[in-house]
């Protein structure tokens, strides 16, 4: 049984999750604290982070090295363009999301008012949650200009870069930090991406101490 050890609310993890969906690769998810830094933990991976897949007989750590990996072994459907340049904006649009956007809305909103709490790391700061409301505006703008020339994000097929920036804002959307009003062209992509089977397990997830809010897995938010 191919199992994968995450946490409901990582965008790293959730980008595996919506992978293996949608290469209908049947998953056992065992969530793990990884704050906690256990043996067990540690030793199936030392750099002591989410996601870890156990897939046949090895372990993989990594969302991007896990996802392109699945992607090769199982061709059908392609997440990634078989052109260089293709590619090369798909990754270049994957590492904006788990670098760029990651370091300055992800770990500001998500980050502070939901694993703190989970790990009793202490209070939110409020000046890194202002920081990230702020900066959550200009990644909106700049998908909606992307949105503007494609019909996904890295071109006219969906691909790896949509799951990676749909994984984030998808964690973000359930403690109600996206606005959707902001950009129509995101809030259409995002339905379209939303209302796929493989992203029907994300929006079951349920985090104790953290009730979702009520448009969170409605399709016709």
């Amino acid at each position: 049984m191919t199992r994968l050890f995450h946490l409901p609310l990582s965008p790293f993890c959730r980008k595996v999750r919506l992978t293996l969906a949608e290469k209908k690769i049947e998953v056992e998810l065992i969530e793990e604290k990884f704050w906690e830094q256990s043996p067990d933990f540690l030793r199936r991976n030392p750099a002591g982070k989410v996601p870890i897949l156990k897939y046949e007989n090895r372990l993989m750590s990594e969302s991007q090295a896990i996802c392109e990996y699945l992607d090769e072994i199982h061709p059908n459907p392609p997440l990634l363009p078989r052109a260089p340049a293709d590619r090369y904006e798909v990754r270049r649009i994957c590492s904006w999301f788990d670098d760029k956007f990651h370091h300055e809305v992800t770990s500001n909103l998500l980050y502070e008012r939901v694993n703190k709490k989970l790990s009793g790391q202490g209070y939110p700061e409020s000046r890194n949650i202002k920081t990230g409301a702020q900066k959550i505006k200009y990644h909106l703008d700049y998908m909606g200009w992307l949105l503007d020339q494609r019909r996904w994000l890295a071109g006219d097929v969906m691909t790896l870069a949509d799951f990676a920036a749909a994984s984030h804002l998808s964690c973000l959307d359930y403690i109600s930090d996206v606005d959707w009003n902001r950009n129509a062209n995101v809030k259409d992509w995002y339905a379209k991406i939303k209302s796929r089977p493989s992203f029907r397990a994300l929006l079951a997830d349920q985090v104790p101490g953290f009730p979702p809010p009520s448009h969170y897995a409605d399709l016709d938010f």
